[in-house]
């Protein structure tokens, strides 16, 4: 069985990440999502998926198991799975990157977008774990740069802005995804 080629997305919340799965998706390419391992774990631990929590039980098992924690728990089912490639939404960490190379050819897509647009996007969105303000939404980022997020945007081997309008970010999604899976 061959090995899938792994494009991880990373991006502070509301960048645009799930934008750029779901142009991955349209190409057939599997997709997993890290906040999905945090969702799970909070639901395992018999609490309610709000904000809080689940910022308690991110910071946890990474505590627990170790900063590339996330990362580990999806490498079954990258290697499990029949499409040749897979993307991994959400990575955080250079040591979450690190666990996925021991095992898997992996690129590093970015997006960023601006702290302004990425809150109007949030608060739209309106998850349970979104911010309810903008003291909320600082609190929010500052953890996932504690985390090691920014180290991971900086070294990203592609990056994307999404400051403008979804098809544009679309368009610039295909486009880089067809490079990345040739390379």
């Amino acid at each position: 069985m061959v090995k899938p080629k792994v494009i991880a997305i990373v991006g502070m919340p509301g960048a645009g990440k799930s934008l750029v799965s779901a142009v991955a998706q349209s190409y057939q390419f599997d997709v997993l999502v890290c906040g999905d391992v945090i969702r799970e774990e909070t639901e395992r631990r018999g609490l309610e998926p709000t904000r809080k929590n689940m910022a308690e039980v991110m910071l946890a098992i990474r505590r627990e198991e170790g900063p590339a924690v996330v990362a580990e728990r999806l490498i079954p089912k990258i290697e499990s799975s029949a499409s040749p490639v897979v993307v991994v939404e959400g990575v955080r960490s250079m040591a979450e990157v690190g666990a996925l190379r021991k095992r898997q050819s992996v690129a590093v897509l970015g997006v960023h977008a601006s702290p302004r647009t990425r809150y109007e996007r949030l608060r739209a969105r309106g998850r349970t774990d979104d911010p309810k303000s903008w003291e909320e939404f600082s609190e929010r980022d500052l953890r996932e740069l504690e985390v090691g997020i920014g180290d991971v945007i900086a070294l990203a081997d592609e990056m994307l802005i999404n400051e403008n309008e979804e098809k544009a970010l679309e368009a610039a999604s295909a486009a880089v995804l067809k490079k990345m899976t040739r390379e």
